[in-house]
C-alpha cells in the first residue's frame, strides 16, 4: 500500500475527531488500530487498511477498546467513505483533488457523508466510530461528542457537509 494512502487514512480518522453534528469531546485510535499501525510502521506487516471505512453512530460513549453499542434498526447502515483523492481534500486547500503538497497538515472530506433517514428512533447519538467493514468488522477509531444529538424517526438523514470534517495531523 502506498505511504500516501496511509497516511491519508490516518488523516481521515482524525477528521472524525473534529465533528459530527456536535464537536467531539475526546477521541483516540482504538487497541486494534494501534497495533494494525505499530505491525505496519515498524514490524513490516501489512498494513490491513481496507479500501473504504465505514462510518458508524453509537448511542453509549466509546473507548480504546473499540466496544460501544452500535445503532440498529429503522434504515441504519453504516456510511463507506473511499479513500481516493475526490473524497478527501490535499492538504494545499479544502477541495482540492491533488496529490496533498501544502505545509499545514489539514485535509478535509470533499463530498457529503450521509447516512439514510432514520424510519424509527435511533436514539441519543453518543459517539462515532469508524470500521473496516459495512457491518461487523474492527473498529479503528472511536470518538465521543460533546452533546448527544437525539436522531428520531422522521427526522432529516444525519449527514457531514463537504468540508465539515476538518483533520490537522501536525501544527
Amino acid at each position: 500500500m502506498p505511504a500516501s494512502l496511509f497516511l491519508r487514512f490516518f488523516l481521515f480518522l482524525w477528521a472524525l475527531l473534529t465533528c459530527f453534528v456536535q464537536p467531539a469531546v475526546a477521541g483516540s485510535f482504538t487497541d486494534y488500530a494501534e497495533n494494525k499501525l505499530v505491525d505496519y510502521l515498524f514490524r513490516g506487516q501489512a498494513s490491513g487498511i481496507p479500501a473504504s471505512w465505514y462510518i458508524g453512530l453509537d448511542t453509549v460513549a466509546c473507548g480504546e477498546t473499540g466496544s460501544g453499542t452500535e445503532v440498529t434498526g429503522g434504515s441504519y447502515a453504516r456510511v463507506a467513505v473511499t479513500s481516493s483523492l475526490a473524497n478527501w481534500a490535499g492538504t494545499q486547500s479544502a477541495g482540492s483533488t491533488t496529490a496533498s503538497s501544502g505545509t499545514g497538515g489539514t485535509t478535509s472530506n470533499n463530498n457529503a457523508i450521509t447516512f439514510s433517514a432514520p424510519t424509527a428512533n435511533w436514539g441519543s447519538v453518543t459517539s462515532v466510530r469508524v470500521w473496516d467493514a459495512s457491518s461487523a468488522g474492527n473498529a479503528w477509531l472511536c470518538f465521543n461528542l460533546t452533546t448527544a444529538k437525539t436522531i428520531n424517526n422522521g427526522d432529516a438523514a444525519p449527514s457531514f457537509s463537504a468540508g465539515a470534517l476538518t483533520i490537522q495531523v501536525d501544527n
